[in-house]
């Protein structure tokens, strides 16, 4: 069950902390939950329930540098010392060759939160041909001249410290600008969710809130900069899923979400679905709206999905 960790040896030399929820019967689907920065996939455990609950195998797992997932080249911070996107997007891959090989014929869903949400697009790209539906959620793929600001920035600390060390700078332009963009916050993390309890929650938890390595931040950019040059690999009907938070200052109150949905459809991509949450912050699953988000997700994945193939 999803409490137990479970470990898949990765292509790229990572031992992948995995998490399972079996579907109740009769599965109709696979559903890959790819987490966000500074978080861990323990985190989605009530997301996972309930989507086990409408018939998806549940598959969630702990990134490059992040919670119970070791690789010799990625201590926690860090996704590798080099090329780290690429591999991360081929532990997703290797996830989701696992999970179709044990539930063979059923179609595959690659769900991503924030970063999570990076990861999935590029992973999209990469294998298009690997999976039948993916879901975006509070992910900033239009960062602009910020970002290359950003980028810049990073490009100096590399030179001037190294990469492998916690970007000085990032954490106070992005987590700091973020919390400090919620009015009378109690906590600097109150941008995840109106939740008290969730954001107190994060705030305890060892493997939530580290700083990330300079690395990791050139990787996270490079991922943003890449994956909407390359969205012209993905079949024109991909089911994708697009969803947001009006207060989430991540994504610019989900004006972010909205411009991905409009770049997918002037590249041709004819099923797009998208919501921007009102009174929610950057968690959709952790605040105030994770019932009705859950519900609604759950009911579009099951008209997406196609007809599982039978057992032979």
């Amino acid at each position: 069950m999803f409490d137990e960790t479970r470990w898949l040896s990765s292509p790229t030399g990572a031992s992948l902390a995995c998490r399972h929820q079996p579907a109740t019967e009769p599965a109709r689907g696979i559903l890959l939950i790819a987490h966000g920065l500074a978080e861990h996939s323990r985190r989605y455990k009530a997301f996972a329930e309930a989507m086990a609950g409408d018939g998806l195998h549940v598959y969630a797992f702990d990134h490059r540098g992040h919670g119970e997932t070791t690789a010799s080249d990625a201590p926690i911070g860090r996704f590798a010392r080099r090329d780290g996107g690429r591999l991360v997007s081929e532990d997703v891959k290797a996830v989701r060759d696992m999970a179709r090989e044990r539930h063979s014929g059923l179609p595959v869903l690659l769900f991503g939160h924030s970063m999570g949400g990076l990861i999935t697009l590029n992973a999209a790209v990469d294998h298009p041909e690997s999976y039948d539906a993916i879901a975006i959620w509070n992910s900033n793929f239009h960062p602009g001249i910020a970002g290359r600001a950003a980028q810049a920035i990073l490009l100096a600390e590399k030179a001037l410290k190294g990469s492998d060390v916690p970007s000085g700078l990032l954490p106070k332009l992005t987590f700091g600008a973020w919390g400090n963009a919620i009015a009378n916050h109690r906590t600097d993390f109150d941008w995840l969710s109106h939740d008290r309890d969730v954001v107190d929650a994060y705030i305890a938890d060892l493997l939530c809130g580290f700083d990330a390595s300079v690395s990791l931040w050139l990787d996270l950019f490079e991922m943003t900069f890449r994956a909407p040059k390359l969205v012209g690999r993905l079949r024109k009907d991909l089911p994708v899923h697009l969803i947001g938070g009006a207060e989430d200052p991540a994504t610019n109150g989900g004006r972010e979400i909205l411009w991905l949905a409009g770049h997918l459809r002037k590249n041709g991509l004819s099923q797009v679905t998208t919501k921007i949450w009102p009174g929610t912050r950057h968690e959709t699953l952790n605040d105030t709206v994770r019932a009705r988000a859950t519900a609604e997700f759950a009911a579009w994945a099951k008209t997406v999905l196609p007809v599982p193939e039978p057992a032979l």
